[in-house]
């Protein structure tokens, strides 16, 4: 990347690469299902959204400590400022983490304890979303937000996952309510497997400030809009969206009629470790499958800082370049 770029959307437990997943089950002795590493990588094609969770979850069970979520968020701060990356704003998963038995301390204090030393280390500025996952019972949510909030846990703010389908935003109005109230910065996954009734959900009812993956906005001309009309981000995710069959290829990828529309896009790369590439990569690949040019780089790159919830002071000094 010629500019800075800031990734938006990626969900830290996303970038859980298959070497650091045994060398972890080997700290904490936990069997893994799998005979090595080729055995492994064998089985990251997936058919849909809920084909890809169910490995992601599996592979998560060699997350315990504090020390390993601070192993698992420095490698992925290494990755991706190697490759261009100047913020980031990630989600990680609490209930994913508590539902099995690991401490919430444990999780936040691993990830806090290298978003606060992710400038210095790194070079990048660094802030995590806690995401709600939607199709766990609702009560379940409130509570682990509300633990978040007693812990006084530096987060940025929050967002929903999981699988879409069935699971509307409409349903976590509440605890997204009082997440405003606390301050907080709010996000949804929207339109991605789901309708776009999800996105205008995830505006109206939960005051979502940004819009994860959205591309299937483009299906109601009135929502497309409405996105150009109040600015609202996408933070689309090109590899993820041909892993998990949203779209059929790269060169298909709705991406240069979303820019056309006006939307403002930004490209991430949501899961990297299971979706086949970084941030660079995606841009990478989108040069050479979709024919992206480097004015239309540029414009995502800004895109992405723009949208971004770093400081005014912080945004300009990453435009500047």
């Amino acid at each position: 990347m010629s500019s800075p770029v800031a990734e938006l959307h990626m969900h830290i437990e996303g970038s859980l690469e298959p070497e650091l997943i045994f060398a972890l089950a080997e700290r904490n002795s936990v069997q893994l299902p799998y005979t090595d590493l080729d055995d492994l990588r064998s089985r990251y094609e997936f058919t849909d959204l809920q084909s890809f969770l169910d490995l992601y979850f599996a592979n998560m069970q060699v997350l315990r400590t504090a020390q390993d979520f601070a192993d698992l968020t420095r490698a992925y701060f290494a990755r991706a400022s190697a490759g261009g990356v100047a913020h980031v704003e990630f989600f990680f998963n609490p209930q994913a983490h508590v539902n099995r038995g690991v401490p919430l301390h444990e999780v936040l204090d691993g990830i806090m304890d290298a978003v606060g030393t992710s400038e210095r280390e790194f070079g990048l500025s660094s802030a995590a979303i806690a995401a709600i996952l939607r199709d766990r019972p609702v009560h379940e949510a409130e509570e682990v937000f509300s633990e978040i909030i007693r812990l006084q846990t530096p987060i940025v703010g929050l967002g929903l996952d999981s699988a879409e389908v069935g699971n509307p935003p409409s349903l976590f109005e509440d605890v997204f309510a009082r997440a405003r109230s606390e301050g907080l910065h709010v996000v949804a996954h929207a339109g991605e497997e789901g309708p776009p009734e999800y996105i205008w959900q995830a505006l109206d009812l939960l005051g979502a400030e940004r819009i994860d993956h959205g591309v299937r906005a483009l299906e109601d001309p009135a929502l497309v809009a409405r996105l150009v009309d109040e600015e609202v981000p996408l933070t689309v995710c090109p590899l993820s969206n041909v892993r998990l069959c949203v779209v059929d290829s790269l060169s298909e990828h709705p991406l240069r009629t979303m820019l056309e529309a006006g939307l403002l896009v930004t490209v991430n790369s949501d899961d990297p470790a299971y979706f086949g590439g970084y941030v660079d990569d995606n841009f990478a690949q989108l040069r050479d499958q979709l024919g992206l040019t480097d004015a239309e780089r540029e414009t995502l790159a800004r895109n992405s800082i723009t949208a971004s919830f770093a400081s005014d002071a912080r945004k300009a000094q990453l435009l500047r370049g």
